[in-house]
């Protein structure tokens, strides 16, 4: 195996592994969304509106999973939805200052560290970040 299949292999469980089971689900507990929610508002930033149909290309999925998303994002105050400024057919969707307070609290129990990462040295801390953020700026 190489070390970067590996390296990435260690990636994976330590995100689907038991010490990260619960991480995603508290962050939706945080800013009161389902998992989907989440996921979108995590996908949205504030003063660019997204058109529907870029939003499910984006997510992968139908336009009508799309739609029950949004609504229940507009329920809670977390988005709005209004037409698209040169074609009324289209209609856009943008976070709201809410919805990126409530997207705040979750990044901030998703981006708690957990133990493991914890038990490491603050220098081998700072290595692991320094390489994560190498993997990220080449992944983006």
């Amino acid at each position: 195996m190489s070390a970067a299949r590996e390296a990435w292999q260690y990636v994976a469980e330590l995100w689907f592994g038991e010490e990260n089971h619960d991480r995603f689900h508290n962050a939706c507990e945080a800013a009161d969304v389902s998992p989907p929610q989440l996921k979108a508002l995590l996908s949205m930033e504030k003063g660019q509106p997204q058109p529907m149909r870029t939003l499910a290309e984006n997510w992968r999925c139908d336009a009508s999973w799309v739609t029950g998303i949004v609504d229940g994002l507009e329920e809670r105050g977390y988005a709005e939805r209004r037409a698209h400024p040169t074609d009324r057919r289209v209609k856009v969707v943008e976070i709201t200052a809410l919805g990126d307070k409530a997207k705040a609290k979750a990044l901030e129990r998703l981006h708690e560290p957990p133990a493991s990462v914890l038990a490491l040295t603050a220098r081998e801390q700072a290595t692991l970040r320094d390489l994560l953020r190498k993997v990220r700026d080449h992944a983006t």
